[in-house]
C-alpha cells in the first residue's frame, strides 16, 4: 500500500489514475482507495438503492449489475486504509490510496507550484520518515537539501519518464521488487 498525498488541486487523482494504469499495464493487480473528508452518495436520489440506504436505513446496500458491484456500508467511526484493504482488497498486488495524510503508510507527494504555496512535506515532521518521493515541478525545494529525510526521491514532472520512475519506485520500495 502507498498513499498519494498533496494539497488541494495538486493532481492527486490524476497521479493515482495514471499510476494505476501504468502498474496494470505492467501486469499488476491494482486497487485504489479514495479518502474523502465529506460524506458521499454513489447513486442519485431517484434510485432504489438510494432509497434502501436513506429511507430503509439499511446497514449495508449492495448494488449489482452484470459488470459491476458496489457496497455502501454505514459505520460509526472511520476505518483506516489498512483495515479497508485487508477486508475488501486482500487479493491486490498493490493498493494506491489517495489522501490519508494522517496514516503511516509510505507516501508519495505531488506538488505543483501553480496550484500550491508549499509542499506538505516538512523535513522536521514525524511524517517525513514515511515519504518515498515527491513528484514536483519545482527545480529547488523550499528547504535545504541536507534536511531531506531518508531516501526521499525527487521526481520532476518535466522529465518525460516521470510516470515510469514513479511506477519503478512503487515496484521496488512498496511491492518488494515485483515486476
Amino acid at each position: 500500500m502507498v498513499a498519494i498525498v498533496g494539497g488541494k488541486h495538486q493532481g492527486k487523482t490524476t497521479l493515482v489514475a495514471r499510476l494505476a494504469a501504468e502498474l496494470r499495464r505492467r501486469g499488476h493487480r491494482v486497487m485504489t482507495i479514495k479518502h474523502g473528508s465529506h460524506t458521499f452518495n454513489i447513486d442519485p436520489a431517484t434510485t432504489d438503492t438510494y432509497r434502501h440506504y436513506h429511507e430503509g436505513m439499511a446497514e449495508k446496500v449492495a448494488m449489482v449489475s452484470p459488470d459491476k458491484f458496489a457496497l455502501v456500508e454505514r459505520w460509526s467511526e472511520e476505518r483506516s486504509p489498512e483495515e479497508i484493504a485487508a477486508r475488501h482488497m486482500a487479493d491486490a498486488d498493490v493498493v494506491l490510496c489517495e489522501g490519508f495524510k494522517r496514516s503511516t503508510l509510505p507516501r508519495i507527494e505531488i506538488f505543483r507550484s501553480e496550484t500550491g504555496a508549499r509542499p506538505l512535506y516538512d523535513p522536521d515532521s514525524e511524517t517525513a520518515a514515511h515519504y518515498l518521493a515527491m513528484v514536483t515541478d519545482l527545480s529547488t525545494l523550499p528547504f535545504p537539501p541536507a534536511s531531506l529525510t531518508g531516501d526521499l526521491t525527487l521526481i520532476h514532472l518535466t522529465d518525460p519518464a516521470w510516470l515510469s520512475t514513479v511506477a519503478d519506485l512503487v515496484e521496488q520500495r512498496v511491492m518488494g521488487g515485483a515486476r
